[in-house]
């Protein structure tokens, strides 16, 4: 298998994994509302930034791909 086949495997595996992620989230209570995520409402405007969900999905991501390397 060639380089760029592998590469495209990945991805698309990837893209799946993703998928399923984001029709999974909203079934995990704690995901988008930890201490640490930014949350602003005012009368005509809202801002959210994910923020310490952010850190922690990139930890997990990160040590779940330094396992896989292994």
């Amino acid at each position: 298998m060639t380089g760029l086949g592998k590469t495209l495997i990945v991805v698309g595996l990837a893209i799946a994994a993703l998928g399923v992620v984001v029709s999974l989230a909203g079934k995990i209570p704690w995901l988008g509302r930890l201490p640490g995520d930014i949350y602003v409402k005012r009368e005509n405007f809202t801002f959210y930034f994910p923020l310490a969900t952010s850190i922690i999905l990139s930890l997990v991501l990160s040590l779940i791909l330094w396992l896989l390397r292994k």
